[in-house]
């Protein structure tokens, strides 16, 4: 598999630290509110990446945070009247809630800022005992011209930055460009632990760098964002990592690119600022994830009615395949494939192969779902007329594999989940149509068009679709 690597930028062979398994980071959400779609985007992405490389044989091991301690929960709390971590556990409750509709599967670890505040000050300790960082008035910043490599990752010049770069008020430090590894508690309603520095809160930037060593070691394969954590962020988090370990803190950068809203850039003062929980009143869970596979990660996606619409088309395309599966392995002829249809199902391999490829070149998941799509009319050229259940079964187990990779359920299965008073109407429907009493069965049909349920004649019988 090749993977574009932000540090290089170029795509390379992923090469692991250890043969056959895979240590990835992912820089969760601050838990102050609902997720927007933005934040949705790598959830779903790298949820992918972690699901391929799992079914290309890697032991995974898949770390998401979740920032906990942060000036806008502390903002958020004191809006409310309640406490910061009162907060952030309602959030991450609610990102719970996101998440399972949206298929993300839960990572390895979830760590809290919270929860590692020992190993984070043991963090801040080493830098400042290796000469990296320095105690202010209570505060730690890093000093960042210590570590000659800063910008690296961004592509950004050092003399450059300096140009940009200003001391806020209250701050003491020795230098524009350096950055807080430690916040002094500036009022008695602030949370905040004891420290050797007095009491305060970590920076935003080294909670990462400590809950990946803490979870993962010095150096990971790949650690995965948002593009616009490419700086400081995941800047920040290099420089400190590399200066208190003393080795390369990860192999392989990931970042997926921003959406965009009917082509303008997401924001709340545009209006244009969508949460998750919003789009789900409209469009269901897989509806979403399908939309955030349609582009290649890397690039930026539009977020319109438009293209939610043909995700959901697209989607409703490959349910509706795995419907038609369902009802043919239940009421498709008994014994071994036809010469024809062992043909058919000996081509799945070239989808597979298709799919594979794509996925290998840097997560593609747009020309995946094409094989997919492909896979879709080769099975549905198939089952057209009716087929043997043993084909059903080979064309629902191929379907199955390569979705499942995708991260979509097949959750249209035939009669399941139908209500009895529907395949009720629909056994009367039949019996009319057998006393050819075409009018009734033509109102029955319209009666359970209304309840939201198409019937589809074949020859094994009438298949019941519930319609989305």
């Amino acid at each position: 598999m090749k993977i574009y690597n932000t540090l290089t930028r170029r795509k390379e062979e992923f090469v692991p630290i250890k043969e056959g398994e895979a240590l990835i980071y992912i820089c969760g959400p601050t838990v102050y509110n609902y997720i927007h779609i933005g934040n949705a985007r790598p959830m779903v992405v790298f949820d992918t990446l972690r699901r391929y490389l799992e079914y290309r044989g890697y032991k995974v091991k898949y770390v998401q945070n979740f920032t906990d301690v942060d000036d806008k929960i502390i903002n958020r709390a004191k809006e409310l009247g309640e406490g910061a971590l009162e907060v952030s556990e309602r959030y991450i409750k609610e990102y719970f809630d996101d998440a399972d509709a949206l298929g993300v599967k839960r990572a390895s670890v979830h760590p809290k800022v919270s929860d590692h505040i020992p190993d984070i000050i043991s963090f801040v300790q080493t830098l400042i005992d290796k000469g990296y960082a320095y105690e202010a008035d209570g505060d730690v910043y890093f000093s960042t011209r210590k570590f000659p490599e800063y910008g690296k990752l961004s592509g950004q010049n050092i003399d450059d930055l300096e140009a940009g770069a200003r001391i806020a008020i209250g701050e003491v430090k020795k230098d524009p460009l350096d950055f807080a590894l430690w916040k002094a508690q500036k009022e008695d309603s602030e949370i905040a632990w004891d420290s050797p520095w007095g009491k305060g809160r970590p920076g935003w930037h080294i909670e990462c760098s400590a809950m990946s060593r803490k979870h993962l070691g010095n150096t990971i394969d790949i650690h995965a964002g948002g593009e616009d954590l490419q700086f400081p962020h995941h800047e920040n988090e290099i420089a400190q990592s590399e200066c208190c370990n003393g080795v390369t803190f990860a192999n392989y950068w990931m970042h997926n690119g921003f959406i965009t809203v009917d082509k303008e850039k997401m924001s709340k003062s545009k209006g244009n600022f969508f949460t998750v929980r919003d789009i789900r009143k409209q469009y269901s869970g897989p509806e979403i994830r399908f939309f955030l596979l349609q582009g290649q990660y890397r690039g930026p996606i539009d977020f319109s009615p438009e293209h939610m619409e043909q995700a959901r088309a697209g989607l409703e395309r490959i349910l509706n395949c795995a419907s038609d599966i369902a009802f043919m392995e239940k009421n498709g002829a008994e014994g071994p494939m036809t010469d024809e249809e062992a043909a058919a199902a000996g081509g799945f391999d070239r989808y597979r192969q298709a799919f594979i490829e794509a996925m290998d070149d840097d997560l593609n998941t747009a020309d995946a779902i094409s094989a997919v799509f492909e896979l879709v009319t080769a099975i549905n050229t198939g089952l057209r007329g009716g087929a043997t259940k043993a084909f059903a079964a080979e064309a629902k187990k191929v379907l199955e594999e390569l979705t499942g990779v995708l991260g979509i359920a097949l959750e249209k299965d035939g009669d399941g989940g139908i209500p009895a008073e529907v395949l009720a109407k629909v056994e009367e429907r039949q019996a009319a149509r057998k006393a050819r009493d075409f009018a009734t069965a033509d109102r029955i049909r319209d009666e359970l068009a209304a309840m939201g349920y198409t019937i589809k004649d074949t020859p094994q019988g009438a298949q019941v679709i519930k319609n989305s």
